[in-house]
């Protein structure tokens, strides 16, 4: 079978899954597979007309019935009725509440219909190490993750958390976040990075959704520090619950004229590419998509070194990992990183260390895994 129809459910946001579960749709769709966005909006990396690409609209009712307004069942129903008359082979649900039960539901809807549909569930990270263990979510996520066809996850980091926190009985793959390559050609030149920096300053960076266990502040503080020693500039991309305190403490810091808060970007690439090195002090990644996105621009990454980061930003190689809150050490590390020769070593193999995980290398392990679950349908 060559070609596979293929469902793919979502969170249509910045966010990391939905950035992934959507140029992993692209990306099949452009290999000839026919792809089903299922969500509440367009994605946000979708963009335009597209051949094989499809998008269902899931429309939430306004019940005065209802407090909360009952997605989960919402996307079953369409989930049902796409598969039906679309005649999907196979789902990927990404980010398990609520879509690997929305699955499961919609799967046995369909078998009492004569319909069989495998489902593949992708764990990214705070759906597992954050909203997975509050207690009230636990059975559900865990029978779920047994219930799917077949279940991977972003990192090894991940792979072992969710053994160690859930009774699941399934193996879990892992499939790595990938990039893809950037097909814009235009390189930002000098006369935009002059727009931030003088030509004596050096341009750190950092991208999130500023929220507390993305320690932004702890950006701040590395950052007020390099600037003590070295002319800098900070650029911040993002928005988010934090982004009051981060201001309010630039101001205590008297860097205001220093500190780029740019906001939401829906491009950070050009970003990227005035930056000279990349800051993500994390209390948990389970990936780091944000640092591997760095280092495809050449973008060398001071990080912290929990979850699955150390898997992707190499210690003295693409970057430097300290221990989570160390500010010393990753003001140490970035003053050694900034040292112009040793700099230029390093955005080299930023870029070098990211092509370990290409789209070309990771799509054909979904692939396969569709193919598998569709041959034994």
């Amino acid at each position: 079978m060559s070609r596979i129809k293929i469902g793919i459910v979502l969170y249509p946001t910045f966010g990391g899954s939905g950035v992934v579960a959507t140029e992993l749709g692209k990306a099949l769709a452009a290999k000839g597979h026919q792809v089903h966005f299922i969500t509440y909006s367009q994605p946000v990396r979708l963009g335009s007309f597209r051949e094989n690409i499809f998008y269902h609209e899931v429309a939430v009712s306004d019940y005065p019935l209802f407090d909360f307004q009952p997605y989960e069942t919402e996307l079953t129903s369409k989930i049902v009725d796409v598969v039906r008359y679309e005649k999907l082979d196979v789902l990927h649900v990404h980010y398990a509440i609520p879509h690997a039960s929305a699955a499961f539901m919609a799967k046995m809807i369909l078998r009492s219909q004569g319909i069989k549909i495998p489902f593949v569930t992708t764990l990214h990270g705070t759906d597992i190490t954050l909203v997975g263990k509050d207690p009230s979510f636990e059975p559900v996520i865990t029978f779920c993750i047994n219930e799917s066809d077949a279940v991977t996850a972003v990192s090894e980091s991940l792979r072992k958390s969710t053994y160690e926190h859930f009774k699941v009985n399934r193996e879990i793959e892992v499939v790595p976040n990938f990039i893809v390559p950037n097909i814009d050609t235009m390189r930002v030149n000098e006369e935009m990075r002059s727009k931030y920096a003088s030509k004596n300053e050096v341009i750190l960076c950092h991208i999130s959704n500023f929220r507390k266990v993305k320690r932004v502040e702890d950006v701040i503080q590395v950052f007020a520090k390099v600037n003590a020693k070295i002319n800098s500039k900070l650029i911040l991309v993002g928005d988010g619950p934090e982004r009051y305190n981060c201001e309010k403490l630039t101001r205590e810091l008297n860097l205001t004229d220093r500190i780029i808060f740019l906001g939401k970007l829906r491009d950070t690439v050009h970003v990227l590419q005035i930056a000279d090195v990349f800051l993500l002090p994390s209390e948990t990644e389970s990936f780091g998509l944000a640092a591997l996105e760095a280092m495809a621009e050449s973008v060398p990454v001071i990080s912290s070194n929990t979850g699955g980061i150390s898997e992707v930003n190499q210690h003295g190689y693409s970057g430097f990992l300290s221990d989570v809150g160390d500010i010393d050490d990753m003001v140490k590390n970035t003053l050694f990183l900034l040292e112009p020769e040793t700099l230029k070593q390093f955005k080299i193999n930023a870029l070098e260390r990211s092509k370990h995980f290409s789209l070309v290398n990771i799509l054909p392990k979904y692939e396969a895994i569709y193919r598998k679950l569709v041959s034994k349908n």
